[in-house]
């Protein structure tokens, strides 16, 4: 399917709609034929002729042709604006039901101003195009057919004399349409920079003044406001290149008219009225040349716009809905990782990872950064396929589940904590929103989160800035558990989730997920040994390789990687407290 087919999808809908639009338009431009031919007998008729009788039916004529032709097009008009918003409401929807079905590696290749940019410019190219620009090309076609007919009618000599302009329109139209595409596609890439620019930078805002590179950011940012407007000004360049020449050819038939058209009335070839009835069809001749280079542009623009969408429409995710999807029951929690590898593009992230769990345990990951502990989670929910071995839960491959069924059994606090424009009780509320208070205040009591919530200036109902602007690390990663927790899941994540909150806090996060062991898993990511010391097993990753794995206990006995860690962590506070028992 190309783009155009794409398009035409949407447009399909309110295609009777549409041509019953276009025959209200082609009502209006034979109407127009009208008031020309009732002008020159104004003038052959009424003012030479001296039959004063005609001029009531004559002005009658006028004014009744003029209010139809107004009622037409005031109906026509909205009929084309309300199909493009039909148009461009589907078309937005899709894309963005289309976006939502994209997985990570999607994401991580497309720049949010980019995506931003199809849903803002691109598509307002397209309302344009659906609203104006097809009955303003109609329109000017029939015009442009109907006056030069209506001039032959009247006078072939001087029709002729005009059509030797009408090759040269077609050439410099023809020009303009090669010439500008490219221009246009220029353009929309660089409209992506510029808001993927200002996207950043503001979401970035705290980061930008706590280094002060305001003017550093303001620098960066006028050259992408320049490229931007180099681009602009490169597509302006081109079609001012050939406006001066559509106005040229349209002066021009004024030209023809007035000096041939002129002779002829004084030789008596051709009647003062008649030279005045092809006057009044030469705007629907010069309009139609006019607007030629205004309309292509448009046109281009429009054309560059889905394209773009299309292309972005078009990507298929990596990870899809397998067919036959397993859906059973809930999930009990058993999970297995079989000899798993997971390369993304040339780099090795894991390798042969190995191990099972079994439900109602607690697993800690521990590992220096980058050494593949997140990635393991992403595979246990399928954001990411392995490349090799099985990821199963209750001897399920997961990628033979429903991806709905696998996710909603799944409650992942992540790294990277993301909040909700909406109220604390929203973001907490997230997963299950038509959960009771009650739920909401008892998995915050869960993360204690509770006593700092109702601190806040309207408690739960308090609004959270974007982001969770106003929120301390902690506090953010509190609510991100208590939304996790709320959703009961059977298997729960926590991504270095206790990473921002101090050690009295952490440790009474850590009792209260204790009492939730025997009805969940749980996977522990973090830094600390404190963290996992409890878990039931630990696992040591060290450049993709699980290196170690037992529990607390075991793993200081190795006297390996784990042990060292924990050494580093808490060998100086044992100083400090052998210190303090010399003191004493």
């Amino acid at each position: 399917m190309s783009a155009m087919q794409w398009f035409y999808t949407f447009v399909k809908k309110y295609k009777y709609r549409l041509l019953c639009a276009l025959l209200l338009v082609t009502i209006t431009s034979v109407l127009a034929i009208i008031n020309p031919y009732v002008s020159g007998m104004l003038i052959d008729e009424v003012i030479e002729g001296g039959k004063h009788s005609l001029l009531p039916k004559l002005i009658v004529i006028l004014i009744g042709i003029t209010v139809v032709r107004s009622i037409l097009r005031y109906l026509f008009l909205m009929i084309f604006e309300k199909s493009s918003q039909g148009v461009l409401y589907s078309m937005r929807d899709a894309l963005y039901k289309r976006l939502l079905e994209q997985d990570f590696q999607f994401y991580n290749k497309n720049r949010t101003g980019d995506l931003m940019s199809r849903q803002t410019g691109d598509m307002d190219a397209i309302r344009h195009f659906v609203a104006y620009v097809i009955y303003a090309i109609y329109e000017n076609v029939i015009l442009f057919i109907i006056a030069l007919v209506m001039i032959f009618t009247v006078d072939v000599r001087l029709a002729l004399c005009m059509v030797i302009v009408l090759p040269f329109t077609a050439l410099t139209t023809y020009f303009q349409m090669k010439n500008i595409k490219p221009a246009f596609h220029k353009i929309r890439n660089q409209f992506s920079s510029l808001n993927t620019f200002a996207q950043e930078n503001i979401s970035g805002n705290r980061v930008v003044k706590a280094f002060a590179k305001e003017d550093f950011e303001i620098e960066k940012f006028d050259k992408e406001n320049d490229a931007y407007r180099a681009a602009e000004l490169g597509a302006t360049a081109i079609w001012t290149k050939y406006i001066p020449i559509f106005e040229f050819f349209s002066n021009l038939l004024y030209a023809i008219l007035m000096l041939v058209g002129g002779i002829m009335v004084v030789n008596k070839q051709m009647t003062l009225g008649n030279l005045f009835t092809i006057n009044g069809y030469l705007w629907m001749l010069n309009n139609p040349l006019r607007m030629a280079g205004w309309l292509t542009n448009d046109v281009q623009r429009f054309v560059t716009s889905v394209e773009k969408i299309y292309s972005t429409f078009c990507e298929e995710p990596d990870i899809k809905e397998p067919e036959g999807a397993y859906k059973g029951k809930r999930v009990k929690g058993n999970i297995e990782f079989r000899h798993v590898n997971y390369k993304a593009e040339d780099d090795v992230i894991l390798k042969d990872i190995d191990f099972t769990v079994k439900s109602g345990q607690t697993v800690g990951i521990i590992g220096a950064t980058g050494s593949g502990k997140s990635t393991i989670m992403n595979l246990l929910c399928r954001f990411y396929d392995v490349t090799k071995g099985e990821v199963c839960i209750d001897g399920v491959n997961v990628k033979d589940m429903d991806l709905h069924y696998l996710r909603d059994h799944i409650g992942m606090a992540m790294q990277d904590v993301f909040l909700f424009s909406d109220t604390v009780e929203g973001n907490i509320a997230y997963g299950r929103p038509n959960c009771t208070f009650e739920e909401v205040e008892r998995v915050a009591k869960i993360a204690n989160a509770h006593d700092f919530i109702l601190k806040m200036p309207e408690g739960y109902d308090t609004i959270v800035g974007e982001r969770g602007v106003g929120l301390s690390g902690g506090q953010k990663q509190r609510i991100s558990l208590a939304r996790a927790l709320l959703k009961n899941p059977s298997i729960v994540i926590l991504d270095d989730t206790t990473s921002a909150v101090d050690m009295e806090t952490e440790s009474q996060i850590q009792e209260a997920l204790g009492n939730l062991a025997d009805e969940r898993t749980v996977f522990v990511i973090a830094h600390r040994i404190s963290s996992i010391k409890d878990a039931d097993l630990i696992l040591v990753l060290d450049n993709g390789r699980i290196v170690e794995s037992g529990n607390h206990d075991s793993l200081l006995d190795k006297k390996g990687y784990y042990y060292t860690v924990f050494n580093h962590q808490y060998g100086e506070f044992d100083t400090i407290a052998s210190m303090k028992e010399g003191i004493k």
